[in-house]
């Protein structure tokens, strides 16, 4: 394999990497907050996607309107959730969590199901970002890179925000301290509803940049969540830093993977995801107040 082509696979997974970085980094946000491994997460980046699609066929919405309409419904979504049902179970085992959220993604994907069938919708990308750009090695898909910029340019505000701004000391402060936290004025509640409605949002950003490249299908979300779940794992639970660096470098092995011997890139994740958790435990990036 020559250098060429390596260097498209490395921006080919560069492009899975994006999503497997922002979807995980969702993850981690929710999971650091609220100690809930949110398994419908999945459905809310289908969600995302469709809901794109629904009012592009309905309302003649575009692209970009939609890529900012799209994900604040999947984010209010996650509010009415966390609101009505996952607050219930704040001070129960995980596993009671877990199927709640599993139980959520099913009637989701049935509810999309039931409404625009089982067959993927094909959705039109941003007339502005078509054709390629020449990388010097290879044409690429302009699209493709402006997606991989999108994530890099969301994942490090992220970080930014939680790690660097008052905001994030706040939200550091609801997770470690809740009490405490409690006795300076400050609503833990309604922090626990905005980390979590933020996690859905950037898990319906994620969905609405897929929908070009993927197309719109009601199970997308199930094809990808379980890899997004290994992601967390290898970089760490509750690590934004983690999850976003293992979720690129994640893509960009799985692509060359699949350039090189094709019949193990579906499984060489979870063969990395199984030497890390023997190697070190706690993740490549793993965090003391990961719980």
């Amino acid at each position: 394999m020559n250098w060429q082509l390596v260097l498209i696979q490395v921006f080919n997974g560069l492009v899975n990497g994006a999503f497997y970085a922002l979807l995980s980094l969702g993850l981690a946000v929710i999971f650091g907050m609220l100690g809930i491994v949110n398994f419908a997460h999945g459905a809310l980046y289908m969600l995302g996607a469709f809901i794109a699609y629904a009012i592009g066929e309905r309302f003649g919405i575009g692209f970009w309107p939609a890529l900012i309409v799209a994900p604040i419904a999947v984010g209010i979504i996650g509010v009415v959730l966390e609101r009505l049902l996952l607050r219930r179970l704040y001070d129960v085992p995980a596993a009671y969590n877990l199927l709640l959220t599993f139980g959520l993604t099913l009637l989701i994907q049935d509810g999309v199901r039931v409404i625009y069938g089982i067959s993927g919708q094909p959705y039109a990308g941003p007339a502005q970002l078509g054709g390629a750009t020449n990388l010097g090695f290879t044409y690429f898909p302009t699209y493709r890179l402006f997606v991989i910029g999108v994530s890099i340019l969301l994942c490090g505000t992220t970080w930014f925000i939680i790690e660097r701004t008052r905001v994030g000391a706040v939200v550091r402060a609801c997770t470690e301290n809740p009490t405490v936290t409690r006795a300076f004025g400050i609503d833990v509640s309604l922090w626990v509803t905005a980390v979590f409605g933020f996690g859905a949002l950037l898990a319906g950003i994620a969905g609405v940049m897929a929908a070009p490249i993927y197309s719109v299908d009601p199970l997308m979300g199930a094809d990808l969540i379980v890899t997004t779940f290994a992601v967390v794992v290898i970089g760490g639970l509750g690590s934004i830093l983690g999850s976003v660096m293992t979720g690129f470098m994640v893509g960009v092995l799985v692509a060359i993977g699949s350039a090189v011997y094709p019949p193990i890139a579906n499984t060489l994740i979870f063969i990395l995801m199984a030497l890390v958790l023997l190697l070190r435990p706690s993740g490549l990036f793993g965090l003391a107040e990961a719980r």
